[in-house]
């Protein structure tokens, strides 16, 4: 092998991995995992109750038959899902939604209900009901939702929305 053939072997192998750096193949998608859920009493008066449950978009359905056709519609790539409870009285779950770009969390987000609801500064945006918490950061959409109703559920809703918005933009 000559030297110029040497060279030219080397910058195309050079050029080959700058392609691949700036393609497809290094770019961060979204964040989510279990990580993205706080531990118990990371949150004041919140206990983790269980494990993180995962659903690919296939299998969506598993868990919100019925809802998964809207969600799939607008390009989610799968859901993260746990139980917990807040002063060992009402539970909850909170789902983050990883979607496949900020625009399908953006669509899910205005396709909720608007109604009773108050805006809360969150995240991208956010809604803020009696029992429930709906925002969105990026391309997550975040819902947690209370089994039960009681003065203190509102804002220890978003005590817990707080530190997952903050988990998911690490």
């Amino acid at each position: 092998m000559t030297k110029t053939e040497t060279f030219l072997s080397g910058a195309l192998v050079v050029a080959l991995v700058a392609a691949l750096l700036a393609g497809d193949g290094c770019k961060r998608g979204p964040r989510a995992n279990a990580v993205s859920f706080p531990a118990s009493n990371e949150v004041a008066g919140w206990a983790k109750s269980g494990d993180v449950r995962v659903f690919e978009a296939a299998d969506l359905w598993k868990y919100i038959d019925g809802e998964a056709e809207r969600y799939l519609k607008f390009g989610v790539q799968r859901a993260f899902t746990a139980d917990y409870k807040f002063q060992n009285t009402v539970e909850a779950t909170v789902d983050i939604y990883v979607m496949g770009d900020v625009e399908g969390a953006t669509k899910v987000f205005g396709s909720e209900p608007a109604s009773d609801a108050k805006q809360v500064e969150l995240g991208d945006g956010a809604r803020l009901y009696s029992q429930s918490l709906v925002f969105r950061e990026g391309p997550y959409l975040v819902r947690i939702v209370a089994f039960q109703e009681s003065a203190e559920v509102p804002q220890a809703l978003l005590a817990l929305a707080r530190d997952i918005e903050q988990r998911l933009k690490k």
